[in-house]
């Protein structure tokens, strides 16, 4: 193998697109009362704001994770840290997650990414990537459900 070929941390990013202001789609992710309709069925407590640490709870994952916010910039830009299984995650401290969000069309839309990094670049570390990568894929589409039409994708969906 190449030094080209060289796998590093992993990571990865997704995005879609949710037919609201950037403003609204950011107060989505950083209110707990909002978080807690669509994504944290177990319910959320407290507001991502910078230097804060808040709980995410899943009824699905039963036990609060704790989640440390690194960066809240309304409308923009979220940055938090969650552990990770230290045999999976590169980082002692856990995984960033980079939510990013971007007006389109005029802002009548917003083009949501959503990036997280820093996994071995080992089995359980890419146990650990995919099964992250599917739960923000289903945060977004359970995001836009909810935020255009009011409907609750998670309910049921994993148990």
């Amino acid at each position: 193998m190449s030094d080209d070929d060289a796998l590093g941390t992993l990571e990865f990013e997704v995005y879609g697109f949710i037919a609201r202001p950037p403003a609204e789609v950011y107060e989505a992710v950083a209110d707990p009362a909002i978080l807690s309709r669509y994504f944290t069925t177990g319910g959320a407590v407290g507001r991502l704001t910078a230097g804060a640490t808040v709980t995410w709870d899943f009824a699905d994952f039963p036990g609060a994770f704790p989640v440390e916010v690194l960066e809240a910039e309304a409308p923009r830009t979220i940055r938090v840290r969650w552990a990770g299984d230290p045999a999976a995650t590169s980082d002692s401290a856990g995984t960033v997650v980079i939510f990013t969000f971007e007006p389109a069309d005029d802002g009548a839309r917003t083009r949501v990414a959503i990036a997280e990094r820093s996994w071995r670049p080992t089995p359980k570390g890419a146990e650990a990537a995919f099964g992250n990568c599917m739960g923000w894929t289903g945060m977004l589409a359970a995001m836009k459900a909810w935020l255009e039409h009011g409907i609750n994708l998670r309910e049921g969906f994993y148990r």
